[in-house]
């Protein structure tokens, strides 16, 4: 191991060391490669069995280490606070130096909250460490240790400062390469994600119209239809047309089945129970019509432990969290040839109706033991039970990234039947409508 005094760090010598660092930098894109790339060329400068470079972020309040000669759990931890580095105080500016014989008992590293355990597991005793500043600010640090104690004086500390200012440079502008790379990804995704729900509006908003058309067939069709032969009937009945006892009877039957029809296709149009009774009533009832018009040989449950939390969510998200389960009731019932369906209502997180936690969710689950899920053919997802098209999946994937909600779909338990999934974290929603209100 070179000593600093000896023949080597003669100022000619260290000065072709300097030069062979630069060499060596160049062209390294990334820190831990930098940090490596230079760590022989350092050991001849200042001799280290441990060496590492810690890079504070922009916001000064994190920091990462990368490290070279030991791996130590500071560099397996992706981000640390700095304020419980053993080096804050060099960190913060409140000192322009660390040197200690022995960190094992030097207090400066061991107070509350410190992450010093790798002094301990490695034995690292005698420790070097210099600020790394660029344009007045501190942007990191450069740490020197030896297992064995009392081994660096005021000549390593020295000639540490004299790499630290050739590290200096070249890690500021990794770092700054590496904030513009994470921005240019956050960019990136929030783009990607409005270009998402712009579609996805898109497709709701051509579903939307599709359904308004079918309504409005269907009343065309079959309601006013019924209502205009009722309508006749009436007219020769003012008329004086004669009439037997049945016919009166008749007619009454087929205005109550016009009647009928017409609450049918404004049930549909409107969750009226939703709005009266709550989400897990108007579930419970959907599930009940949609079995009873299925016939025989089916059969559903309601499990609710969701402690009223979705009653609590704003209208228009209630509304797509029930458009949901009534298009996953529907496919089941329809086109999966399940005999069971189970509904889930559950609240995570340990938030209630009144409260929010800030890690509670809203979990809804429906799963049938019918045929299950039908991958994907040429290009078009098919829904559960082989329906083709999956604009039913499309409109319940929609509906739940409108409300910022998670979207699954595949096979149920064991792998039969299909089982779907809406998550609607509740923190995320107290803070957008924080947001909104603050706005």
């Amino acid at each position: 191991m070179v000593r600093s005094g000896n023949a080597a760090n003669a100022p000619a010598t260290r000065l072709k060391q300097f030069f062979r660092i630069s060499r060596l930098l160049a062209g390294q894109l990334d820190f831990s490669p930098a940090i490596r790339a230079v760590a022989a060329e350092i050991a001849a400068i200042v001799p280290h069995d441990h060496l590492d470079v810690c890079i504070v972020q922009g916001d000064g309040r994190f920091h990462t280490a990368y490290e070279t000669g030991i791996d130590t759990a500071w560099g397996q931890l992706p981000l640390g606070p700095v304020i419980n580095s053993p080096i804050r105080a060099l960190l913060m500016g409140e000192v322009d130096h660390i040197l200690t014989d022995d960190a094992m008992s030097d207090l400066r590293f061991r107070f509350e909250g410190a992450f010093h355990a790798p002094i301990f597991d490695h034995g690292l005793r005698s420790r070097l460490h210099v600020p790394m500043i660029v344009h007045g600010e501190i942007i990191g640090a450069l740490s020197c240790s030896l297992t064995a104690p009392a081994r660096y004086g005021p000549d390593d500390l020295r000639n540490a400062r004299y790499v630290a200012e050739l590290l200096s440079p070249y890690f500021f502008a990794l770092r700054a390469a590496e904030q513009a790379r994470q921005s240019a990804i956050v960019e990136a995704e929030a783009r990607a994600r409005e270009e998402g729900l712009r579609q996805g509006a898109l497709r709701l908003t051509e579903a939307l119209e599709q359904e308004r058309q079918r309504i409005g067939m269907d009343l065309h069709d079959q309601t006013l239809a019924d209502l205009t032969r009722l309508a006749r009937r009436i007219d020769r009945l003012a008329a004086g047309e004669q009439v037997a006892g049945s016919d009166v009877a008749d007619l009454g039957r087929a205005l109550h089945l016009s009647m009928q029809s017409l609450r049918q296709i404004i049930e549909e149009a409107k969750p009226s129970v939703l709005h009266l009774f709550g989400f897990a009533d108007a579930v419970e009832n959907h599930l009940d019509r949609a079995i009873r018009e299925a016939g025989g040989g089916l059969s559903g449950r309601l499990n609710d432990s969701s402690d009223g939390a979705i009653d609590a969510l704003e209208a228009n998200v209630a509304i797509a969290l029930f458009r949901i389960v009534q298009e996953a009731v529907n496919n089941a019932v329809s086109h999966a040839r399940a005999r069971h369906v189970t509904v889930d209502l559950a609240l995570t997180g340990g938030a209630s109706a009144s409260t929010s936690a800030s890690t509670s969710a809203v979990e809804i689950s429906i799963t049938d033991d019918g045929r299950g899920p039908v991958a994907e053919r040429s290009g078009r997802a098919r829904g559960p039970g082989g329906r083709g098209g999956g604009r039913g999946i499309g409109n319940m994937r929609t509906r739940a990234r409108l409300i910022s909600a998670r979207f699954a779909i595949g096979p149920g338990p064991d792998g039969r039947g299909t089982r779907v999934a809406v998550t609607l974290p509740l923190s995320a929603r107290a803070a957008a409508l924080d947001k909104a209100d603050a706005s």
